[in-house]
């Protein structure tokens, strides 16, 4: 037993010395050559990291935007045709709807017929101006008897009236007197065919305000039937632009009234509106490259380009603007719309994807700006 216990402490004493004898790790070169090689790798790494991660701005939230072209008519009136067109690309002019145009149709046909009336009124004017032109021709012809006469009369007077002053015996009373009677009732006669000329030369004069109204009444039912034609254009409601028709809202046989929406266009140019932070702007600039992640298709990258920074936040056009002056005051970081911009040139065509208004899109930007 003693020796035993006398080995034991022999065997502890020497197990003690070997640990002794064995170095440390840390005192080892090559652990602190790997743990600053380590260090530094992760120093630069973070560091690369951070100056490249520094140009780019992202925010989720964004949307593809559109204006959206909602199809309504001016008149009033029951469908006859309405197109199959639910989702489907239209072309500008591709007929759409068409309202029931009767009683359009029956204006149309009206105001066609006032302007052959009002023509008809403008030939008989100008009918009635030749007829006074050769009335007054014929009342000048017949008053050059009369007229003559009148002259011829009043000179004889005038020759026996003279004679008389320088000779009371040269001229009898009673000649004297006949010459008178004749010069007054030859100036009668030609008073009488004056006032025939005159009249018609009047009757020239109204005859020609007739052709001047009849020009007017033409003008007015002419622009009747163009009124006519346009209501009548109306009833056909065609695309306005390229797109894809969304949300029909009829059916042939639906009455319909003016500002009733029937469908609307979603037009092929969509863009991007995303909100960034106010504290994303600093260094983005008109023409920045975008890089566009579609929710839908989140294997595709479109690209982009940033077009245009609204000058406002987006809460300064709220319905009702916040009222900052009173209560308790919060600072909150506010949200800016920025509009992108697809470049169908540098990346897929949005165009052939089914892309609309509303879906929800991620850009990151390159900033230009560092």
């Amino acid at each position: 037993m003693s020796d035993q216990h006398a080995e034991q402490p022999a065997d502890a004493a020497e197990d003690n010395g070997a640990k002794r004898r064995k170095p440390s790790m840390f005192s080892k070169p090559i652990f602190w050559i790997v743990l600053v090689v380590v260090v530094a790798t992760i120093a630069i790494g973070g560091t690369l990291y951070y100056l490249h991660i520094r140009q780019y701005e992202s925010t989720d939230d964004a949307f593809v935007d559109a204006h959206i072209v909602r199809i309504s008519p001016t008149v009033a009136g029951t469908l006859r045709f309405v197109a199959d067109a639910d989702n489907r690309h239209v072309e500008p002019g591709q007929l759409l709807a068409v309202i029931d145009a009767a009683g359009t149709e029956a204006r149309v046909t009206e105001a066609g017929a006032n302007i052959a009336q009002a023509q008809a009124q403008y030939d008989q004017a100008r009918a009635q101006i030749v007829a006074a032109e050769a009335t007054r021709d014929q009342v000048a012809a017949q008053a050059r008897a009369p007229l003559a006469t009148a002259a011829r009369a009043a000179e004889d007077l005038a020759r026996y009236e003279a004679l008389r002053r320088l000779d009371p015996n040269a001229v009898a009373a009673q000649k004297l007197d006949e010459a008178r009677a004749q010069a007054r009732s030859t100036a009668a006669e030609a008073a009488a065919a004056r006032r025939q000329i005159a009249s018609a030369e009047a009757q020239i004069t109204v005859a020609r305000r007739q052709i001047g109204a009849s020009r007017a009444v033409i003008a007015a039912r002419q622009a009747q039937a163009r009124q006519a034609q346009v209501t009548l254009g109306d009833n056909r409601l065609v695309a306005p632009i390229a797109g894809q028709v969304v949300n029909r809202q009829v059916n042939v046989g639906s009455y319909v009234g003016p500002g009733t929406q029937l469908m609307a266009i979603v037009p092929d140019h969509v863009w991007v509106t995303a909100n960034f932070k106010e504290t994303q702007l600093r260094h983005m600039r008109i023409g920045d490259a975008v890089s566009i992640k579609v929710d839908a298709y989140p294997d595709i990258a479109f690209a982009g380009h940033v077009d245009s920074i609204q000058r406002g936040a987006g809460q300064a056009f709220a319905l009702l603007p916040p009222q900052n002056a009173t209560g308790n005051y919060v600072k909150v970081v506010q949200r800016v719309p920025v509009r992108i911009e697809f470049d169908a040139r540098n990346g897929p065509d949005p165009r052939k994807y089914p892309i609309g208004p509303g879906m929800s899109v991620t850009p990151t930007v390159k900033l230009g700006g560092r």
